[in-house]
């Protein structure tokens, strides 16, 4: 009956990290492989709910300019001017450099505190649960700082 608690919990926990792993990649991808891909600047002019918009001056001339939007975050107040990248085939950008990595990756970071309760308490391993907590953490905490 341990085998199958064991499975269990790591199949809970594999899912939780593979799930937070998958929602980051998203956005995540755009800033990790971000060569030949349209880079600019992006002035907010407004923000809804759940994103901003603004007016996207490319770095290239190659590229136009156009309106784009991003998704919310604390630091994306009318006039910010934020360095981005575009999805390709939209019109929907994601942030770059250090703040717009640690952004890109929260949900990861996220599944990582979710899963060290099961990894601490049902796997029985607490130092590879405090580790996955003290990464998640960081990396929460990293994001706060850098955007």
């Amino acid at each position: 009956m341990t085998h199958v608690r064991n499975a269990a919990m790591a199949l809970v926990t594999l899912l939780l990290l593979v799930a937070g792993a998958w929602a980051s990649w998203d956005s995540a991808q755009h800033v990790l492989l971000a060569k030949g891909r349209e880079h600019g600047t992006l002035t907010v002019t407004g923000c809804s709910e759940k994103t901003c918009s603004g007016r996207y001056v490319p770095e290239d001339a190659g590229f136009p300019s156009r309106a784009l939007t991003i998704a919310r975050s604390v630091a994306a107040e009318q006039g910010a001017v934020i360095p981005v990248v575009v999805k390709p085939g939209t019109d929907e950008g994601v942030r770059t450099g250090w703040g717009g990595g640690l952004h890109a990756w929260l949900p990861l970071g996220g599944a990582l505190l979710l899963a060290a309760p099961l990894v601490g308490g049902g796997l029985r391993l607490p130092r590879t649960a405090w580790s996955m907590a003290g990464a998640g953490g960081v990396l929460l905490v990293a994001a706060f700082f850098a955007l």
